[in-house]
């Protein structure tokens, strides 16, 4: 989960140094299986936080933050984040940067609610 946070973190310096506006819009960009899987689990971030409150169980928080990681390098895997080789950044890249970012920021928070730190770097 920490490693999967750094990663998060890398993607966006690289994308930066690569030139990915990640502020432009994207319409819907979103139809891979990998990217669709980790959109779904960070929609349920809230609902499994607060659970995990109401029960006490903060190993739920624990699981969903393992299946959020093990789907974002499912993802990383799958869908290029970045631009390869001369291609130029595009909406896509775009979008998955922004995925990324997203995913980052959730591990971050529940890392950080487990009383673990969240490294930039590893």
């Amino acid at each position: 989960m920490r490693y999967a946070h750094s990663r998060t973190r890398a993607l966006l310096r690289n994308a930066h140094d690569l030139g990915v506006e990640i502020e432009a819009p994207a319409q819907d960009p979103y139809r891979h299986p990998a990217e669709t899987e980790l959109l779904g689990l960070l929609a349920d971030y809230p609902r499994v936080i607060e659970t995990a409150a109401r029960r006490r169980a903060p190993d739920r928080v624990a699981r969903h933050l393992e299946r959020l990681a093990d789907a974002f390098f499912r993802f990383h895997d799958e869908c290029d984040p970045l631009p390869k080789g001369d291609e130029k950044p595009s909406a896509v890249h775009a979008a998955r940067i922004r995925l990324a970012d997203a995913t980052g920021i959730v591990l971050a928070d529940g890392l950080r609610m487990l009383g673990i730190s969240a490294p930039d770097h590893m």
